[in-house]
């Protein structure tokens, strides 16, 4: 199947099928992912209270759990959920926010890997790079490294969890073992918007909740962010408006 088709099948299954996607995510996220999946034709819903998320997840096509913000009982609603995926095998996407910016973070995500591994990790390179323990040299939530230099820890990480890892910068890299997909769509602006790592994250969950080929789906979820954001950015002026017609261009695509 070539890339565009296989673009276009993905694109097609989320506006026929509209996958309820779960998130677990940051307060600081919530409005922009939840309305970006709408644009693309997925139904989101961010649940995280620890009484229903094991509900939620048995009805959803997919989980999202992004750790921005953590607290003791949204720590336990992630563990929670992510073993409730693993029992009824559905598909989730990890963003390990942040993981070894604090003991907490890094404890959380091994926590969240331990109980179940994810379909597909999604981080920045610093954070991949923690996450394969080759540096702990993290700027809060930023990446300190293009993502290039994190290709051979994502592999590692790939390898040893038998996962998908995505690692987002200028250039995106899917990886799934010894198979690498790059994509360079893009625009620099979209670093100066908060939450767009974190909207790709709930991209990928709306992919891997209609197509069983994770790595096709992580790739397709990179090249709908990728495209949405070289046309948002031909029509804005500054990072105000640049959000705005992000979500426009999610909706034209």
């Amino acid at each position: 199947m070539s890339e565009n088709n296989a673009f276009n099948k993905v694109l097609e299954q989320i506006r026929t099928q509209s996958p309820l996607v779960h998130n677990i995510t940051n307060y600081v996220v919530m409005n922009n992912t939840a309305n970006a999946l709408l644009a693309i034709g997925a139904s989101p819903v961010m649940a995280h209270a620890v009484e229903e998320v094991k509900d939620i997840v048995t009805i959803s096509s997919s989980l999202v759990i992004n750790m921005g913000t953590l607290s003791e009982k949204w720590v336990e609603a992630m563990i929670l959920s992510a073993a409730k995926a693993k029992e009824l095998n559905k598909p989730f996407v990890f963003d390990p926010v942040g993981v070894g910016a604090s003991k907490y973070r890094t404890e959380t995500a091994e926590k969240i890997i331990e109980t179940a591994t994810p379909s597909v990790i999604r981080g920045n390179a610093s954070e991949i790079m923690a996450l394969a323990q080759v540096t702990n040299n993290t700027k809060g939530v930023d990446s300190t490294v293009a993502s290039d230099a994190a290709v051979s820890a994502g592999q590692s990480l790939s390898k040893q969890l038998n996962n998908t890892v995505v690692i987002s910068g200028a250039t995106d890299y899917i990886i799934t073992n010894d198979s690498i997909s790059k994509i360079t769509d893009g625009d620099s602006m979209m670093s100066k918007i908060t939450g767009m790592g974190c909207t790709a994250t709930a991209m990928v969950g709306a992919c891997i909740g209609v197509e069983a080929n994770i790595h096709l789906a992580a790739t397709v979820a990179m090249q709908i962010m990728g495209k949405a954001g070289n046309l948002a950015a031909d029509l804005s002026a500054g990072p105000g408006s640049f959000q705005m017609n992000f979500l426009d261009s999610l909706y034209k695509l």
